[in-house]
């Protein structure tokens, strides 16, 4: 089996699909399953038809973790972030393999695996392992197609201080094998509807508050904006990256009120840990500029308490 974060981005779901069909061309049954649902802008990867979604088929994937003697998990280091999926994957009694590319692993959790901050992307750490284990032939295009799209969504189309000389081997390397590459691009960048645009002119317009006495800038978005725009899982991607683009802003932060808790993520630019930042202070982590949280908390006491630990920052944000 492998699995991945809830909600799925591009790398989770690319690395997962490109790593089962190498594992089926050596001869293995694979499973995959995502612990909730995903973006429809991933479903033209090749094997996302087969993906189980943990919420909605639980019975089919706790069946398939039962028979399972490896699992390998991919873009994520702590069960907690499977969410629902949590306690059957604590509980399996499979070999269990990691994969990944944030901070801070559960190492005990695991029987063999990696968690490496260097890496660009985990797509990036599914193509070491093919290449490590002699299989650099087996690289088709289904494969590529998966690793290619993961790479330059974590990269951010390789303008991310991760890009290093081997992530752009490795673009080169998968484009050889005759990816499209430009259409890669244009099915997770290009592929949303009018909706999405019209959410975002009124984000910008009524929910953006810039602090520039601490260089942070602020989404908050209420549930009401949510339902009127009809906003779906993946609508809200990349959001939290536009206000780094005002001159002098080192911190960027996104808070949505979803229906069980209140979803943060945090961008930077140069020195300031947003990693640390997120496991501070809303239960978080992930990198050091890109990391993401949690708050059970109403959305206006989050912000409030949001605000304060940007007090407790300020000579970090300077």
């Amino acid at each position: 089996m492998i699995t991945m974060h809830q909600k799925p981005d591009a790398d989770a779901m690319g690395s997962a699909l490109g790593l089962a069909c190498y594992l089926r061309q050596l001869g293995h049954s694979v499973t995959v399953v995502s612990p909730t649902n995903w973006a429809p802008w991933l479903n033209w990867m090749p094997g996302a038809d087969a993906v189980l979604n943990y919420d909605k088929e639980r019975e089919k994937a706790r069946a398939a973790l039962s028979e399972a003697a490896l699992l390998f998990c991919l873009d994520f280091n702590i069960f907690h972030r499977t969410k629902n999926f949590e306690q059957d994957l604590y509980q399996a009694q499979c070999i269990k393999v990691l994969i990944d590319h944030h901070r801070e692993p559960d190492l005990p959790s695991f029987n063999f695996g990696i968690s490496d901050t260097r890496k660009s992307s985990t797509c990036e750490m599914v193509y070491d392992f093919i290449l490590a284990a002699g299989d650099a032939s087996m690289l088709n295009r289904e494969i590529s197609a998966c690793l290619y799209a993961g790479l330059i969504a974590d990269t951010g189309s390789f303008r991310f201080d991760a890009t290093t000389p081997a992530v752009h081997r490795m673009a080169a390397h998968l484009m050889e094998q005759g990816i499209r590459h430009t259409e890669i691009h244009s099915l997770l960048f290009d592929n949303f509807l009018e909706n999405r645009l019209r959410f975002m002119g009124h984000v910008f317009l009524h929910r953006l508050e810039f602090f520039y006495e601490y260089n942070t800038a602020l989404i908050a978005i209420p549930k009401y904006d949510i339902l009127k725009y009809e906003i779906k899982t993946g609508d809200t991607e990349g959001l939290v990256n536009f206000p780094l683009s005002v001159q002098g802003i080192k911190l960027a932060a996104l808070v949505i009120d979803r229906e069980e808790e209140r979803k943060w993520s945090f961008r930077s630019k140069d020195h300031f840990d947003c990693n640390t930042f997120a496991r501070t202070y809303f239960n978080g982590g992930g990198h050091f500029n890109a990391s993401g949280g949690g708050s059970k908390d109403s959305l206006q006491d989050t912000v409030d308490k949001f605000k304060a630990a940007l007090k407790e920052n300020e000579h970090l944000l300077q």
